[in-house]
Parts: C-alpha cells; sequence; structure tokens
C-alpha cells in the first residue's frame, strides 16, 4: 500500500498541541523561578536558595570485660574530607598536592581503581573490573590502556605527566563511583598522622574543598587480647553494600566483620547526625549547622575477665614453650574458663594468636602458617577428649542403674568380653571401684560401664551435657563430632566412646560440660555477654540472664560419688602434680587423646572450689602428650581467678580460702 501524507489539518492541530505544551511548562517555570521564588526562600534561613545535608559519623558503641577495663574502645584520629560544596576548579592539582604529602608522611589513601599503578597498565589480578568498564561506558574486552586513556580525557588530566595521571585518576574514579557530593563528601585518607594534619591545615588556603574532621576510630587496648572473640570491623565490601544500604548505612561506614564487633552491630552502631549547608544561587555556601546531633552507641560489657584472659594466654604459651624445649611436638595450646553458676565465658585463650593490629599486613604468612595462629581453638577447634569423659560415663551408669557405688570391678588389662575387639587398659589396677577408677583413669573399668551402658544411651547422656550439640554462645563456634551408633551390639565403638575417643568436641562444650557436672546437672547456654549500657554507662540498655538449656536428673548420691572420683584425681591421682598441694580443694580430670601418627593431646578439666563451684576449667595441649602436662595452665587460670590482687581488688571472694 503507498505511503499517504497526513493532511495539513493534522499537521496543524499537532503543532497547536506542541505549543500549548511549551507555553504551560515555561509558564510554570517562570512561576517556579519568580514569582515564588521569594516564598521558596522564606522557607529556608539565612535567605539561601537550596540547602544540602551531610553526615556526622556517630562513635562507635565500646567493648568492655566484666569489670568495665576497656578492651575496644574509641580515639579521635584525622580524616582529609573533599567537601563538594567548597571545590573549586583546580581539583586534580589539589589532589596531587594531597598525594605527595601523603608520600611525604607514608599515609595511605582512597584509590579504588583496579589498574596497576606503573605502565605497562593492566589490570590488578583478582580485582572486580565490571564496576569500572561500566562507569566508563566501555566493551567488557576494553584493556587496562584503553580505560586509562578515557580516563585522561574524562578527567581532563592531559597536562600531567603519565605518573601523575594514574595517582589522580584513582582519587577521582574513587571520587565518581562513591557519589561525590555535599551530601557525600568523600574521605581521601583516614587516621592521618598528626603531622600530615598541621600541614594540611597550614596550606588550607591553596586546598579549596579540603577539609580535616576529627572522627573516633576503633582501637584495642591490647592488640593480641582474644582477638578470636572480639573480632575487627572493617569496610563495607561491595558484595555487601545493598544490605547495609538497606538499613541506612552509607558506603564509608565501618561495619563489624567478625566477633563481638560483628554480633553486636545493632547495638554498637550509633545513629549519625546530620549538618545542614545552606547555599546562595550561585551555589556559594552561606552557612552550615549541625541540625541533628549524633548518638553514640551502646556499649558492650562481656562476661569475659581481662586478667583472667591473659594470664591464661601467657600460661598456654609458656607451656607449649617449655613442652618444645624438651622435645615435645606440642604447637598449639587452648584454654577456656566457664561460670559453674551461668554458663558465662570467663576467659578463651589460644595460642600461637596473633596480633590484630598487624593482621591486615601480615595475613599471608598468618593463613601460611602450619600452627594455624588465626584458627580460634576454643570454639572451633574439634578434638577427641580422652579420660575426661569418665565422670559423664559414670553418671550414666549410676542414673540409668548400670552400676551400683561401692561395687568393685576387677581390671585385668584386657577386656575380652567383645570377640572381635580386645582392648587393653593402661595397667593391670585389680579390684577397684569408681573413685578409684576415676582418680587412677582405668580404662577397663569405663570399657565394662560403656558395655553396660551402651553406645546409645551414653550418645543421649553426650547430648544432655552439651557434648556434639552447638553451645548458643553468641560467635561461632563447631557443634563439635558426636557419632550417632546403630546399635549397642558394636563392641568397637560402644568401648571406644566410652573413654573419649571416635567423639570429638570443642574446649568451650568441654568447659561448658565440666561446668555441669559441678553444678549439679544444670546445663547453661554459653554466653559472652553480661549486659549492653549506655554509651556513658549511665544506664542499662539490655542484661544477659542465664539461661538454662536443659536440667540432667543427677541424685545427690550420684554427684557426691562421682565428684569424689573427681577430687582424688588432683589429690592423689593422675592431676596431683599439680594441684594436691593447691591452696582450695579442685575437683577434676586428665585425659589423653590418641591422634594417629602424631603425639597424643594432653587434656585437664577442673573446677573449684570443690565444694562451692564457680569456675570450670578445660585446657588442651595439641600433641601435649598426657593429661598432667595441663595441671600448670589450669593452676595459672585458678591462681588468676582466685588469688590476683587486680581481681581481688574489684571483689570480695565468696569462700574461705584452706591454708
Amino acid at each position: 500500500m503507498p505511503f499517504k501524507k497526513k493532511s495539513q489539518i493534522e499537521i496543524n492541530v499537532l503543532s497547536l498541541l506542541l505549543i500549548a505544551v511549551i507555553v504551560l511548562f515555561s509558564a510554570r517555570v517562570y512561576f517556579l523561578q519568580v514569582t515564588a521564588a521569594g516564598e521558596f526562600q522564606k522557607s529556608l534561613p539565612y535567605g539561601a536558595a537550596s540547602s544540602h545535608k551531610a553526615v556526622i559519623t556517630a562513635p562507635r558503641g565500646e567493648i568492655l570485660d566484666c569489670f568495665g577495663r576497656q578492651i575496644a574502645v574509641n580515639r579521635d584520629g584525622y580524616n582529609i574530607i573533599f567537601n563538594k560544596a567548597y571545590v573549586k576548579d583546580n581539583l586534580n592539582t589539589i589532589i596531587l598536592t594531597l598525594i605527595n604529602l601523603a608520600n611525604e608522611y607514608e599515609a595511605e589513601w582512597t584509590d579504588k581503581l583496579p589498574i596497576t599503578n606503573t605502565s605497562p597498565y593492566s589490570f590488578i589480578e583478582g580485582e572486580k573490573t565490571d564496576k569500572l568498564l561500566k562507569t566508563l561506558d566501555l566493551a567488557n574486552y576494553a584493556t587496562a590502556q584503553n580505560c586509562f586513556d578515557e580516563m585522561v580525557k574524562r578527567y581532563k588530566l592531559e597536562d600531567f605527566s603519565k605518573n601523575d595521571q594514574r595517582k589522580i585518576m584513582g582519587v577521582r574514579y574513587s571520587m565518581e563511583i562513591l557519589d561525590f557530593s555535599i551530601s557525600y563528601p568523600f574521605t581521601f585518607a583516614e587516621d592521618i598522622p598528626t603531622e600530615f594534619m598541621r600541614r594540611v591545615t597550614e596550606s588550607a588556603f591553596m586546598l579549596s574543598g579540603v577539609t580535616i574532621d576529627v572522627v573516633p576510630f576503633r582501637e584495642y587496648s591490647d592488640t593480641t587480647l582474644a582477638v578470636n572473640l572480639i573480632g575487627s570491623v572493617g569496610p563495607i565490601f561491595e558484595e555487601d553494600w545493598e544490605y547495609y544500604k538497606e538499613r541506612g548505612y552509607s558506603y564509608n561506614d565501618k561495619v563489624g566483620k567478625s566477633g563481638i564487633e560483628k554480633w553486636g552491630e545493632e547495638y554498637l552502631r550509633g545513629i549519625d547526625g546530620e549538618i545542614t549547608y545552606y547555599l546562595d544561587a550561585k551555589g556559594n555556601i552561606i552557612k552550615s549547622e549541625i541540625t541533628k546531633e549524633p548518638i553514640a552507641g551502646k556499649t558492650i560489657m562481656l562476661s569475659l575477665d581481662k586478667h583472667i584472659q591473659r594470664l591464661a594466654q601467657d600460661s598456654l604459651e609458656t607451656k607449649v614453650k617449655e613442652l618444645r624445649s624438651k622435645g615435645s611436638s606440642c604447637k598449639a595450646a587452648t584454654a577456656v574458663a566457664i561460670d559453674v553458676t551461668t554458663g558465662k565465658v570467663m576467659a578463651a585463650a589460644n595460642y600461637p594468636t596473633y596480633d590484630s593490629a598487624t593482621m591486615n599486613k601480615d595475613y599471608n604468612q598468618l593463613a601460611a602458617d602450619p600452627s594455624k595462629p588465626l584458627m580460634d581453638r576454643a570454639f572451633q577447634g574439634v578434638y577427641p577428649i580422652g579420660s575426661t569423659i569418665k565422670p559423664g560415663v559414670a553418671v550414666a551408669a549410676l542414673e540409668l542403674n548400670k552400676y551400683n557405688n561401692g561395687e568393685v570391678i576387677r581390671c585385668v588389662q584386657t577386656y575380652d568380653y567383645f570377640a572381635d575387639y580386645k582392648p587393653k587398659c593402661l595397667h593391670y589396677h585389680g579390684n577397684i571401684n569408681l573413685k578409684t577408677a576415676i582418680s587412677k583413669s582405668c580404662n577397663y573399668f569405663f570399657f565394662e560401664l560403656g558395655k553396660r551402658i551402651g553406645a546409645t544411651s551414653l550418645t543421649d547422656y553426650f547430648k544432655q551435657f552439651g557434648l556434639g550439640v552447638k553451645t548458643g554462645v553468641e560467635v561461632n563456634d563447631s557443634a563439635g563430632l558426636l557419632i550417632q551408633p546403630d546399635s549397642d551390639r558394636v563392641g568397637g565403638t560402644t568401648l571406644q566412646i566410652s573413654i573419649g575417643q571416635m567423639n570429638a568436641f570443642t574446649p568451650l562444650q568441654l568447659a561448658n560440660y565440666t561446668a555441669t557436672l559441678a553444678n549439679g546437672g544444670t546445663h547453661y547456654k554459653a554466653s559472652l555477654i553480661n549486659q549492653i549500657v549506655s554509651y556513658d554507662m549511665s544506664a542499662t540498655v539490655k542484661t544477659v540472664a542465664p539461661e538454662v538449656k536443659n536440667q540432667i536428673n543427677i541424685s545427690q548420691n550420684t554427684l557426691k560419688a562421682v565428684k569424689d572420683g573427681m577430687l582424688s584425681v588432683t589429690e592423689e591421682g593422675t592431676g596431683r602434680l599439680a594441684l594436691s598441694d593447691y591452696p582450695i580443694k579442685v575437683g577434676g580430670k586428665t585425659g589423653t587423646s590418641q591422634v594417629n601418627g602424631a603425639e597424643d593431646h594432653g587434656i585437664f578439666i577442673a573446677y573449684a572450689p570443690f565444694d562451692n563451684p564457680q569456675i570450670a576449667i578445660a585446657v588442651i595441649l595439641e600433641n601435649g602428650g598426657h593429661g598432667y602436662t595441663a595441671g600448670s595452665v589450669v593452676r595459672d587460670i585458678l591462681d588468676a581467678h582466685f588469688f590476683s590482687k587486680e581481681s581481688a581488688d574489684e571483689y570480695d571472694l565468696p569462700f574461705t580460702v584452706l591454708d
């Protein structure tokens, strides 16, 4: 069908409609800019034509120990900020001046450009380039040199040397992707040296748009103390930006990345304030004022005792080095101390550990270290616990009426009940009762108890004690390894789990199990938090009360029989070398867990005082040989809790020290 031209009438109608739209639009613009301009200006103070808001960062809440001693606090530092409202035409020159000053003071600056610093230019290995290519509107096959050339034109860098071009474009690109504007100032450098700050302040007349902000920075009073638990703060990663953006964060905010810093983000994060800039019609700032004061974050008071934590860490280091000097293959150790009456963690120590102040710089070396200093052994290390399981097995046997207290079992060393599995006790003990079996750690005795109880019932009791089950603690922990036996008739499984092999648990679980034994069967959820308070500590926001996970039915007769055995361990049994002369009575149990192809782990659990338990402890020396070797660490932790002058000055001991 041939093309038919529109009639002249149709053309005239369309033209009239277009003219009408233009007239209406022009009238509206005139009304807004002329007729109503005075009214709009009246709505803003100081005769301003417009206003913009910017964020004032609120201080992050602090982290303190159970006595209010500082662990993670804030200190004032200096940031170099570009304020869009004051930036003039010589932005590139100002950026280069600041970069040269930063080099002089060995300070880092913001450069998010994923291109190498020197020619020939290439993309930095491992860095994402999608955002760069999208920002520059280049094809996905564009080279780093293509990007470089495009940014030279985009940021008008033709008059600078190649080396300076790369420096400046790194900052300009960072400004662009971080939405640099009056509402979003750009942070050029963070936490700069004081001398650098002074030079910038003195040069303010030639650095238009550049200001120095005093901002709070995270600081740790001891950068090697409980670093796995306390965690760290850091920048928001690109892949997490949408999550935090929805929650009101700005891109430059710091957030908790791990540990308590991450768990407590909702409390530690403050409410940012606002500063409002009022501008005239030419965009010049007339005045600025704080229109919303920042509100500091809440402070978290931990259950950790900073003093016990430090002494526990030092004791582990001393013991490992001592063993190694004597030819042992021990290379690592861990210890956990728990409040018997609440389940609150008093200390959780690891050796080796790392320094959070240099962790980023040393990360590759730390990650490659075979002793795994980055690992949180206390909460995530999983170990067979050896003979320390025996008090729990004894509870099961007595409560299930599989053993009568006072009954004598004859240890003939080789246990030959099962035809296909005939394990041996380490010694020939002859006729012994429960107290002696716990004290001397007789495997034969507990093979017999395990056979009587059965693997499935044993496993059920282990779960009740919290072994092989998540503890509920606020930071990441392992559930451990608790096998699910198919049958009580499998001799090897039944006998092995009755002496602490095959299953594997965390030191935190082991300490909590010890606390549950000590307090008579109340299994508490493990916790690191005592309370949340206001930043100035004038008001309590939230108290974290002890939470009972389950109650194990343990009769007083059973409890006495098992505890008497544990007291015998420290007074005349396998733990006597460390604790027989201790001025407070201590219940305990040693353990030696087998490791394929390596020296055994040495394990020691303990609680004290024996008659009024307060603290439960679990210590594991990796490849430390025998359980009793860990006794000195147990003793050091007990000393820190009961006899440290630092602790004694802060609270009265609710017991009588034995002479």
